[in-house]
């Protein structure tokens, strides 16, 4: 499985982006992924993942804001960001891991990222 991630800009505090990480391989549906993201001069954040069963988890600082999802049928995952923040600037990549564990893009495939940048 290779991935793609794709959807950043430019947006204005309060705007909407929609990320979407594109994969190749037959057997998508059996991974579970995660985005990341990681701003100059900090630490990769775990933003949000789905299980291959739909299981959802957040970081604290998106609830209510982002919502991922995924199409297994167009082997792509999504991240959809609401009511974005200058503080969400950053660089967003997408990781995957073949099991159902939420842990498992800690230690599967990464994709390139693409950058989000939040104007105020």
């Amino acid at each position: 499985v290779q991935l793609q991630a794709s959807g950043g800009g430019l947006v204005q505090a309060g705007g909407s982006l929609r990320l979407s990480c594109a994969a190749s391989g037959r057997t998508f549906s059996s991974y579970t992924v995660a985005w990341f993201r990681q701003a100059p001069g900090k630490e990769r954040e775990f933003v949000a993942v789905i299980t291959s069963g739909g299981s959802t988890n957040y970081a604290d600082f998106v609830k209510g804001r982002f919502t991922i999802s995924r199409d297994n049928a167009k082997n792509t995952v999504y991240l959809h960001m609401a009511s974005l923040k200058p503080e969400d600037t950053a660089v967003y990549y997408c990781a995957a891991g073949p099991s159902d564990s939420p842990l498992a893009p800690y230690y599967g495939i990464r994709g390139q990222g693409t950058q989000v940048t939040v104007s105020s």
